[in-house]
């Protein structure tokens, strides 16, 4: 499927809120809008963020639960992390280098949305392992 768009919907706590992080901080673009829901362009990508009366459970940890951008730019991904430390949004994970001097080396970071939902950024050094390298048994940190 390439003539195709992915969609997001994921609880938020609070529409202008969500509004400043995504489309002030991230720099997303703003859609239609309710009291109930914010539609925003990621990307290119739909996201939508639905009002929840009651906030879910804050996860510890950065699984089972996040959503984020494979940047194929490593200048690119480096512009976003500097983006949002420049707006002051909360990182869960300062920006690092996960499996160094592998196939699968990555650059990655973490925001928290003001709803504690948790969004990864991140930069294949070698664009293979985005699908490929089923040689490497690693995926994710080791608990």
């Amino acid at each position: 499927m390439t003539d195709s768009l992915f969609h997001l919907a994921f609880p938020v706590t609070d529409i202008e809120a969500t509004k400043k992080f995504y489309v002030e901080g991230l720099g997303c673009t703003l859609g239609r809008e309710s009291k109930q829901a914010v539609t925003l362009g990621l990307s290119g990508h739909q996201l939508v963020g639905h009002l929840m009366p009651d906030q879910t459970p804050k996860q510890h940890g950065i699984y089972p639960r996040h959503f984020g951008l494979i940047v194929l730019s490593q200048p690119e991904w480096q512009a976003l992390a500097d983006r949002a430390k420049a707006k002051g949004l909360s990182f869960y994970q300062q920006p690092r280098v996960r499996f160094p001097g592998t196939r699968i080396e990555h650059r990655t970071f973490f925001l928290e949305d003001p709803s504690h939902n948790l969004l990864e950024f991140k930069h294949y050094t070698y664009e293979s392992a985005i699908f490929g390298e089923q040689g490497y048994d690693q995926v994710g940190d080791r608990a």
